[in-house]
């Protein structure tokens, strides 16, 4: 690790939620809770994992979205998505689609599994709102497509969004300037993550234990990190036997009022309502 590398503190660490979303579909909510309303540009963030097809076969059936981009991040498992203008496509372990809602969608994603383990993330991105009512689109990305860098001591990092070393992800004109790696460190192992300077940010536990930032204490699995705005990256160690896996997420904020509700995030009330009354009466997509 560099010693000039100035890292960035931790404000605050919150443990996921349990909660339910889509047909009943069983998740780990750690951004968009009481505790962690929002970290500007991203508004949620759920882990959904088990092995159990109760908790996740019911899956999302169709629902609207408008004024915000949703991450579908699959870890393992498949997940079939289809929308209200005809696009389909399959999530499959690796994969990624970053989905622009914009003006308005109505899209399902269903499980192409009857048993075996479900795993992954949903991530949601604001929009400034000048893109808020522009055109929807997907970025599907395949596990390919994602470029790894891997470490001297034996750990990785997948750089889905932004740039790692020479590294850079596939994800690309999103207003937001997002970085999105997967980074995953093996006992003892430690690594310096760069952030673009302004971004704001924060980190992920989902495997093992992990030292991050100037924080002397470990984080457990299952724990969000929100990172303050000074320093150079993160600092990230694995702490244990087990070795560690972290998503580290940054943007560039908006700095805009939020108005959300539902599947619905807009700047004002009224926009809200609008976008309910376009819902109903068949417009949101037109």
């Amino acid at each position: 690790m560099s010693t000039s590398f100035r890292t960035r503190s931790i404000a605050k660490v919150a443990k996921a939620m349990q909660t339910s979303d889509g047909a009943g579909v069983r998740l780990q909510r750690s951004l968009g809770t009481p505790e962690v309303p929002i970290v500007d540009p991203f508004l949620m963030l759920d882990e959904f994992r088990s092995d159990d097809p109760s908790d996740y076969i019911a899956g999302f059936p169709p629902h609207p979205h408008r004024g915000f981009e949703t991450v579908t991040y699959m870890l393992a498992g498949s997940m079939q998505h289809k929308d209200s203008v005809g696009n389909t496509g399959n999530l499959r372990a690796g994969s990624v689609q970053w989905m622009t809602a914009a003006r308005g969608i109505i899209h399902s994603e269903m499980p192409k599994q009857e048993d075996g383990l479900m795993w992954g993330f949903q991530l949601w991105v604001n929009l400034p709102a000048k893109d808020k009512l522009g055109d929807p689109r997907y970025q599907d990305i395949d596990p390919s497509e994602i470029p790894e860098q891997p470490l001297a001591d034996g750990g990785s990092v997948r750089v889905v969004a932004g740039r790692f070393a020479d590294r850079v992800g596939p994800v690309g004109g999103v207003a937001t300037q997002p970085v999105m790696l997967d980074v995953s460190l093996p006992a003892g192992g430690s690594l310096d993550v760069p952030i673009p300077a302004g971004h704001n940010g924060f980190a992920y536990v989902f495997e093992g234990r992990a030292r991050l930032g100037d924080r002397e204490a470990a984080i457990e699995r299952g724990h969000l990190a929100v990172l303050e705005r000074e320093g150079d990256g993160l600092r990230i160690a694995a702490v244990g036997e087990a070795g560690t896996r972290v998503l580290l997420v940054a943007g560039k904020p908006i700095g805009e009022p939020v108005a959300r509700y539902g599947p619905f995030v807009m700047n004002t009330r009224e926009e809200l309502e609008q976008a309910f009354r376009d819902y109903q009466s068949g417009q949101l997509t037109q």
